[in-house]
């Protein structure tokens, strides 16, 4: 039978991909998630994790461990409510930012609803700077959203890489201003791309402003230009813009849950859906691997 503490710090380390963050999600120490990722390692009888003192990776065993540490958390929860007699209840107000529309949230809530069918949940999609201010304003009980690099705040699911993506046919001109695709204001991948650009000395221009992710694919698609998004969530269609295209690198970003300040029946619910989000998350960003295209445009 496998600890389902371990099982936890396991899936804590493989969606963040390293065990100093997984041990900050956690709230115990870094020797405390070596220890738990080696018990389970040695009650499974295999590597899950080949890592040296630059990056951690999963083994193959350590993906098929994936499936089956979901699927015993999941059990053990549905039986502690069965027996305690719990029932969630309640209205929880959930906020999402709009990278992940394409992803497999809905699966992961669609679940929620499913083991939790008196909790009214209200979902709200919108820009991440956006779903901050509602979070503090006391309109929004949950939060799964971006955070600038260097804030600590927020209960960290995954870190990810930016990356300029466009068409796989898109040519960029050195000397012409780069046409950007992007959310508008409070958007904060937009703000880093203006950022890096202009600390680089690199002209650019609007080809388009839109709120709606669908529509920027779109744009991108079409070739109208280039986008800044994370590297884990590159829409179907899009690629990343190869390195010898000369665009300036662009860092990080944290993907956190927030808490309202709320104490009643909603902190549970949202207690609850955190800990579902946390559980599956590395099924959020991990998609179909995606070609780069050779020509640098």
């Amino acid at each position: 039978m496998y600890d389902p503490v371990q099982l936890r710090t396991f899936l804590a380390v493989a969606q963040t991909l390293s065990f100093t963050q997984a041990a900050r999600r956690l709230g115990v120490r870094q020797s405390t998630v070596s220890q738990h990722v080696r018990r389970l390692e040695s009650e499974a009888g295999r590597q899950l994790f080949s890592r040296d003192t630059h990056r951690v990776d999963l083994t193959e065993d350590g993906e098929a461990m994936l499936g089956f540490a979901r699927t015993i958390l999941q059990a053990n929860e549905r039986a502690a409510a069965f027996f305690t007699g719990t029932r969630l209840r309640g209205r929880l107000r959930f906020g999402a930012s709009e990278d992940f529309v394409l992803t497999r949230l809905p699966e992961i809530l669609e679940s929620f609803r499913r083991e939790h069918p008196d909790v009214e949940l209200e979902l709200s999609v919108e820009l991440s700077g956006a779903l901050h201010r509602q979070l503090a304003a006391g309109r929004l009980d949950l939060v799964l959203a971006k955070r600038r690099t260097g804030d600590t705040h927020g209960e960290l699911v995954w870190q990810d890489t930016l990356t300029w993506i466009g068409a796989p046919q898109l040519r960029i001109d050195p000397e012409r201003p780069l046409p950007l695709i992007v959310y508008p204001p409070p958007g904060l991948t937009r703000a880093r791309a203006l950022d890096v650009l202009e600390e680089h000395g690199r002209s650019w221009r609007f080809a388009c402003t839109s709120g709606s992710l669908s529509a920027l694919v779109a744009a991108a698609r079409a070739g109208l230009g280039v986008m800044a998004h994370a590297r884990g969530l590159i829409p179907p269609g899009l690629v990343p813009v190869p390195p010898r295209a000369g665009l300036p690198e662009l860092g990080d970003v944290d993907f956190v849950l927030l808490h309202g300040r709320r104490r009643d029946t909603a902190q549970e619910a949202a207690d609850a859906l955190a800990a579902a989000i946390l559980a599956g998350g590395d099924r959020l960003h991990r998609g179909p691997v995606v070609s780069t295209h050779p020509d640098p445009g």
